[in-house]
């Protein structure tokens, strides 16, 4: 593509060498430039692409848009001065893969928890009902049936155009893709069309990076800000900030609730560890979920496949064959009797729901709940004595252990959970550093009749210690603990 074809639509400062150059790519990561390629030059949170112009235009890039020409341009390379580089990303990257995301329905989903829930069954239901579809997700992405390996919630503008492109050339129809409340602040999203937006709910998370939950919140709410008229946008009408979100958005505004009048509506009929018996407006379904946090999930499933055309029936019919995504609780019974769940639960919220979840199943019924959890290093501390109240409310036995450390001292960060109970609740945790052995001693103390809830990291199958990933898959430490 012509460079002057590609920036038309940006408002640029200054432009200094030829603009008829033939451009083969666009980075943000100077790592990535071969010859031929734009270098565009993104002030980050991490790192100042700036900095790496030099390097982009070594390694063959034969133009750079940036926000300050250096004073050392080189004659042979035109560089575009813009106001705001990371803004413009998006923008850049919709025009240079041909606007992918209009050649598609794509759905977003945003919220504290539900994302990857909501989105995987909206993928796994239109496929089968005969639709190619693509997934943008934090487990994994997909272009119809093959899976491509994922490094964050929401891609780069760059990264994230290049999969829809692959995704229309493959011959998707849908897209549904997580969107996560850091992508909308860094423009991640920028250039993309959306056909609808789902909103989940919103509880604290991610204040290591937004300071403020005012500012998370805002976050969440430009995404409904920024859809066009003729977008659907739901939102889950049981969180307090559900209506806060809809309120500037010029998309159709649908609702779903479990406890108040909604577009879309249910209630939990029966309930077992092996799924739920549901009424959905009026209609019953069963499914293979379990917990009133997933019958939200499922209506806000339900709510966008009635909002893309598909007819009631067809949706419930599909919605009974779904299965949980990987990692979301997940149940798994041993042979002795006792029964294991691992969920994703990395935050007061959501460990709330699962262990409000477990208990529901579990009602009238002899049996105790052992929970195993931890809190990551190099994020919000501020959640962590949370976390250790939550579960020592809600369970019989706790056990705080690690989850992924990072850079931090595992024994910091469970000082950091243990900070949140008093020392009578402190007389009855057991804090064990190791996260195999924590898990060993659950199972080791689970009688028949037992729920041990492993709580934190779900689908991850690594553990982060000292910036090093290492294999660690909490279902594979559980099953080899049955074997015992």
């Amino acid at each position: 593509m012509k460079l002057k074809d590609l920036v038309s639509g940006l408002v640029v400062l200054e432009a200094k060498g030829d603009m008829e150059r033939d451009i083969k790519a666009v980075n943000i990561d100077s790592r990535q430039i071969a010859e031929g390629h734009l270098f565009i030059a993104v002030k980050g949170t991490a790192a100042d692409g700036h900095n790496y112009i030099g390097k982009a235009v070594e390694s063959g890039a034969v133009a750079v848009l940036c926000e300050v020409i250096p004073a050392d341009a080189n004659e042979n390379v035109t560089y575009i001065k813009v106001e705001n580089s990371e803004q413009v990303v998006g923008q850049i990257a919709t025009t240079f893969y041909g606007n992918p995301s209009s050649k598609v329905k794509l759905v977003g989903v945003t919220g504290t928890n539900g994302k990857t829930t909501i989105a995987t069954v909206l993928y796994n239901m239109f496929r089968s009902m005969g639709h190619k579809a693509g997934l943008l997700s934090t487990v994994v992405n997909y272009i119809d049936g093959e899976a491509i390996p994922t490094e964050h919630t929401t891609p780069d503008p760059i990264t994230l155009n290049a999969l829809l492109a692959r995704m229309v050339e493959a011959g998707c129809e849908y897209v549904f893709m997580e969107v996560s409340s850091h992508s909308v602040v860094q423009n991640r999203i920028g250039g993309l069309t959306f056909a609808g937006g789902l909103f989940t709910n919103i509880t604290r998370d991610h204040l290591d990076y937004h300071k403020t939950f005012e500012n998370y919140i805002k976050a969440k709410k430009q995404f409904f800000d920024n859809l066009p008229a003729d977008a659907f946008a739901i939102t889950n009408a049981d969180d307090k900030n559900g209506m806060v979100m809809m309120q500037n958005t010029k998309a159709q505004v649908k609702t779903y609730s479990v406890q108040s009048p909604a577009d879309f509506k249910a209630k939990i009929i029966e309930c077992h560890f092996e799924g739920m018996y549901l009424e959905i407006n009026g209609k019953e379904v069963g499914v293979q979920f379990i917990g009133k946090f997933n019958v939200s999930n499922l209506l806000a499933v339900y709510g966008a496949a009635v909002m893309l055309g598909k007819s009631v029936d067809d949706v419930l019919v599909a919605l009974s064959a779904m299965k949980p995504v990987n990692g979301r609780f997940e149940a798994l019974c041993s042979p002795s009797g006792y029964t294991a769940i691992v969920d994703y639960a990395h935050t007061p919220d959501a460990l709330e729901n699962v262990l409000n979840a477990i208990h529901g199943v579990m009602e009238g019924k002899k049996g105790q709940i052992i929970t195993v959890c931890g809190c990551g290093g190099n994020r919000d501390k501020g959640k962590r004595p949370l976390m250790a109240q939550e579960a020592v409310k809600q369970s019989d036995k706790v056990i705080l252990t690690s989850d992924n450390p990072r850079f931090e001292e595992p024994e910091d960060i469970l000082a950091d959970m243990q900070a949140g109970l008093t020392q009578e609740q402190l007389a009855s945790v057991l804090t064990i550093v190791d996260r195999r052995q924590a898990i060993k001693t659950a199972c080791m103390m689970a009688q028949p009749g037992d729920v041990i809830l492993v709580a934190g990291k779900g689908h991850e199958d690594y553990q982060i210690v000292k910036g090093v990933k290492h294999h660690f898959d909490d279902k594979e430490e559980i099953r080899a603990c049955f074997t015992i």
